[in-house]
């Protein structure tokens, strides 16, 4: 990342508000928004598609489910944070199997960009399909997104569910039902 012009991008923010960034409380402020926005969209570095080239040798041909999985993002039309949790299921094929962080971290990673809610979900649901070749997958994530509690229609604590379901979730309605039912409780 170009610190020195994200910097520089903060400080014309600040003045174009009409604050004073050389006042004492902002004098740091374009480093550390810099700095924050490094940590934050770090993810832009990454590919969820590779942490799925480990794979295991299991006999293990039933749902595997990391629920309640938090992680923050940045909703790329105001940049103003989402966040809340993601079930991630998917039922291996084959013997191959994952181990569970990398299911995590496909969430952690694309949730670190400029982002959609939607697009999480669909892009962790492709990139285990595609390496994974599982009988199918099935991502729910639930959000709460602050362009809508702090700003336009402001309504806190209202939560966006989104899904992706591939393979057999998409197939047999009772699937999907058992990782719904898994996941409520």
């Amino acid at each position: 990342m170009d610190k020195p012009k994200l910097e520089q991008a903060i400080k014309m923010i600040l003045e174009a508000i009409g604050e004073d960034p050389s006042r004492e409380g902002l004098l740091d402020t374009p480093a550390r928004v810099a700095s924050m926005y490094e940590e934050v969209f770090a993810g832009l570095k990454e590919e969820p598609e590779e942490l799925f080239s480990v794979v295991f040798s299991e006999e293990h041909e039933e749902l595997v489910l990391v629920k309640d999985i938090p992680f923050y993002s940045i909703c790329e039309h105001h940049l103003i944070p989402f966040y809340g949790h993601a079930h991630v299921a998917y039922i291996p094929k084959s013997g191959r199997v994952t181990g569970l962080s990398k299911l995590a971290r496909a969430v952690e990673i694309l949730s670190k960009r400029p982002q959609l809610q939607e697009r999480i979900t669909a892009t962790v649901a492709d990139a285990i399909m595609s390496k994974l070749d599982p009988h199918g997958v099935m991502i729910m994530i639930e959000a709460e997104h602050m362009c809508m509690t702090m700003r336009g229609v402001k309504k806190p604590g209202a939560k966006t569910i989104t899904t992706a379901v591939r393979g057999v979730f998409a197939e047999y309605p009772e699937k999907r039902a058992e990782v719904l039912s898994m996941i409520r409780t």
